[in-house]
């Protein structure tokens, strides 16, 4: 029972539309949406594709999901200001019967694989969505955190670092990674064209050109 683990896909439709087509061909029978379906500069669209899959799926929520979710809901998003013209185009873009679906996403989900054993599918940690973690993160907290479990890092589809690509994980009976490459400048322009505030940036610096890994960690270290 090969599942395809598909995170951070963020509204960036060509890339999912990419990797779909490499799912088949890899032979899942299940995918796995990981959180950050939301936002970006396709969140509907993105989402209905999702939800017209018809290989079995389930979702979980992550802390972009719970970012628009404020918003439609009159909250706080949380988020910094920079972001917020962003999260809150991506609240305008759903319909309210769509926000009650990503409401319902739990934050977690188990599943027992063949080859591999029990598995707990999270977006950052089953406590908190909003939590990072990196390769730099202190030995302490990490071990404190995750002691003798085995983790693994399903890449982002929609929103990579370092090279670019859309980046995704198969389960069962191994574990493997993969990396799927699509039309970069054609995605861009398509990206181009919507209403999403940071349309440019995004093509620019998520699509095309993605920032390094250094810069990223950066970044998430700082957080």
């Amino acid at each position: 029972m090969p599942v395809a683990a598909l995170y951070d896909i963020h509204g960036n439709l060509p890339a999912l539309e990419a990797v779909l087509e490499d799912v088949a061909r890899a032979g899942a029978d299940r995918v796995v949406v990981g959180g950050d379906v939301v936002p970006g500069p396709m969140p509907r669209e993105t989402l209905v594709r999702l939800l017209e899959l018809e290989l079995p799926f389930q979702f979980i929520v992550g802390n972009g999901e719970l970012a628009v979710l404020a918003e439609m809901n009159g909250r706080d998003s949380g988020v910094p200001a920079r972001y917020r013209d962003s999260i809150r185009w991506n609240a305008a873009q759903l319909h309210p019967s769509e926000g009650e679906l990503l409401a319902a996403w739990p934050t977690t989900l188990h599943l027992n694989m063949r080859g591999i054993g029990k598995v707990l599918f999270c977006h950052a940690t089953p406590q908190n969505p909003n939590d990072v973690f990196t390769r730099l993160t202190p030995d302490d907290k990490f071990n404190r955190m995750i002691g003798g479990l085995r983790v693994v890092n399903a890449g982002s589809v929609g929103m990579p670092f370092g090279d670019p690509g859309a980046y995704w994980l198969l389960l069962g009976p191994d574990i493997e990674f993969h990396r799927t490459e699509y039309d970069l400048e054609m995605a861009a322009t398509r990206i181009r064209q919507t209403h999403y505030p940071e349309a440019q940036e995004f093509a620019a610096n998520h699509v095309l050109h993605p920032p390094s890994e250094e810069k990223m960690l950066a970044i998430f270290n700082a957080m």
